[in-house]
């Protein structure tokens, strides 16, 4: 699905990644508990994403893209324990974690953008 939102595609892009990830960490690694904290944030990102623009007001947007920043900072807490621990490789962190940095900055920007330009 192209959309020409370069944050609803990265989004769904990452949320992909952490699905196979979780897939692999449950079928190789037997790890079930962190695992599942982490398909449960990284694929939420998204999801208010788009739930943001289907907003009824600014600041709907602005509290559902802050939902996503908020998804997207305890995604890179779950990463960066799995790696800590063993469970992912530096290869497979040091790939996902930069995709992770990525969707943090754009939203960072989105929100700081939207609330400069808003009359809050």
């Amino acid at each position: 699905m192209k959309t020409d939102n370069v944050v609803v595609e990265k989004s769904l892009s990452f949320a992909i990644r952490i699905v196979r990830l979780y897939q692999h960490l449950i079928k190789e690694k037997q790890e079930f508990v962190l695992s599942k904290q982490l398909l449960k944030s990284g694929t939420s990102v998204g999801a208010n994403i788009r739930e943001a623009l289907r907003g009824q007001t600014r600041l709907d947007f602005i509290a559902k893209m802050n939902i996503s920043l908020k998804e997207i900072y305890e995604s890179e807490y779950w990463l960066e324990l799995l790696y800590k621990t063993d469970y992912i490789t530096d290869k497979e962190f040091e790939s996902i974690f930069a995709d992770c940095r990525e969707l943090t900055k754009l939203l960072t920007s989105i929100v700081k953008t939207t609330k400069d330009n808003s009359q809050l």
